[in-house]
């Protein structure tokens, strides 16, 4: 997914920030799907020619913990060594 936000410049012409997510679902018997994400966001960035994205994982699993609990941010390094932060839910 592209998000595009615009904003004013300093000289008030139209400026865009740009941001790439990959959205995964863990489903109950699969297998953490975040390296999967992890390569699909390098592919968003080289296409793109970003530098920073967002990779979401949601957690569907009956055993997950509560939501509470399971929501948190970390760091992570892509295959091609891009540093970004992962948000599970």
């Amino acid at each position: 997914m592209l998000i595009r936000w615009f904003y004013p410049g300093p000289n008030g012409e139209r400026l865009v920030q740009r941001q790439a997510m990959e959205l995964k679902v863990w489903r109950p018997g699969e297998n953490d799907p975040t390296p999967e994400g992890l390569t699909q966001l390098d592919n968003y960035h080289d296409r793109l020619t970003l530098d920073t994205g967002v990779p979401v994982m949601f957690n569907r699993r009956s055993k997950a913990p509560p939501w509470a609990e399971r929501g948190a941010f970390e760091q992570a390094t892509t295959p091609s060594g891009r540093q970004v932060t992962v948000l599970r839910v």
